[in-house]
């Protein structure tokens, strides 16, 4: 087995997730687990709401830190950034913005979206968009497919820059690419590279991006991004506006204007009324840590861990998804056959498997029908030869 090369710069990263003496933690594609560092700035905020109400001017400079930091983390300005409840939101403010014409179809492949990708736009077909589907191939995205299906009345393509299962990293910028040439909105589901792989919207020509900040962020449920890249952002007409998408200069949040109003530079134009303040406290933190970090050394670490664990279970003749690693492989690593069951494999016995890995303190997640396994910086490889290990004896009892 191949041992990942321990990065320096991740060295004491593990020693900030309490978690990790608990529990071996391979779920971050269910959800991260928070730092020390995160908790404690969630505390502080707590703290000074119970104790003094809070300072208004101070959570305002934490939303515009916050909002710089992500904006930074994906190589985005500030202002292409705007606030949402989670990635369901985000995607829902891109889909309503567009004036819909009969004629008009978005691209996507479903099986392998979450269902949260899909209905938004199943939605819109209340104004005349068509919905085009790509069918996936050996649980890939079919990007080439969905290249060859875009025509003029092409308006969006939207795919998940690494699936929820089986895991496997999508082709963006070969698909960033083709839709800049033909003016067509490239918008993705970052929920599992977010923090995780390093991500540059610029290089791989993404026009949108959503993302929450429970998983590879590692920060609260409730609490996500929107990236909407300036020129698409200004041909957009949100469907919810409020004060905070208006541009009144440095007018008071309460101040009204007259009714000619203008809409806020980029995607500011989506924010709505007042910030998750104590989900940006927790972000922030974990936000400042991933970039002291680094993306690019995250990457590294996490690909090589899931290498070796992918390589280990096909050792023990496992059905890993995508066979040997390649390309293909991220964070994510996947055992079993792909169905629509989230509760099951459909193998009595990799469920067998799975409770015998929990019951070990392991935590892993079922999806579309398989053991999903997901790294993240805090991860080593005594963990992956931790799993391993029990797998082997469950194998042979």
């Amino acid at each position: 087995m191949n041992r990942p090369i321990e990065l320096d710069a991740l060295a004491g990263a593990r020693a900030q997730f309490p978690a990790l003496e608990r529990w071996t933690y391979l779920d971050v594609a269910g959800r991260g687990v928070l730092s020390r560092e995160a908790r404690a700035a969630l505390d502080s905020h707590l703290d000074e709401r119970m104790m003094a109400g809070g300072d208004k001017a101070r959570f305002f400079e934490l939303v515009e830190t916050t909002r710089a930091r992500f904006a930074q983390l994906i190589h985005a300005a500030p202002d292409e950034i705007a606030f949402a409840k989670n990635i369901s939101e985000g995607l829902n403010m891109i889909a309503t913005a567009f004036d819909w014409k009969r004629g008009d179809n978005v691209i996507l492949c479903p099986e392998l979206e979450h269902p949260n990708n899909v209905y938004p736009w199943l939605n819109m077909q209340r104004y005349g968009l068509e919905v085009r589907t790509a069918a996936a191939r050996d649980g890939h995205i079919p990007v080439d497919e969905m290249i060859a299906r875009m025509d003029r009345g092409t308006r969006v393509v939207t795919a998940s820059t690494v699936t929820f299962a089986p895991g496997f990293r999508t082709d963006i910028e070969t698909l960033g690419r083709a839709c800049r040439e033909r003016d067509v909105m490239l918008l993705v589901d970052a929920a599992q590279s977010a923090g995780i792989l390093e991500t540059d919207v610029s290089r791989v020509h993404i026009d949108a991006l959503a993302v929450s900040t429970s998983k590879g962020l590692l920060g609260l449920y409730g609490m996500g991004f929107l990236y909407c890249r300036r020129e698409w952002a200004e041909r957009l007409i949100p469907a919810y506006l409020a004060r905070f998408g208006v541009d009144l200069g440095d007018a008071h949040e309460a101040t009204l204007g007259d009714h000619s109003f203008r809409f806020a530079p980029a995607a500011r134009r989506f924010d709505l009324g007042n910030y998750n303040f104590a989900g940006c406290a927790a972000a922030n933190a974990s936000l400042g840590q991933i970039l002291e970090w680094g993306t690019s050394n995250i990457e590294r670490h996490v690909c090589a861990l899931a290498r070796a664990l992918a390589e280990g279970f096909l050792e023990m003749g496992l059905p890993v998804s995508g066979g040997a690693p390649g390309p293909q492989l991220a964070n994510i690593v996947t055992v079993g056959e792909l169905s629509a069951d989230h509760y099951g494999t459909g193998d009595d016995r990799f469920n067998r498997l799975y409770e015998y890995l929990s019951a070990n303190r392991v935590k892993l997640s079922i999806r579309r029908g398989t053991l999903r396994f997901s790294c993240h910086v805090y991860n080593t490889m005594e963990d992956v030869e931790r799993v391993l290990g029990l797998t082997r004896q469950f194998l042979a009892c």
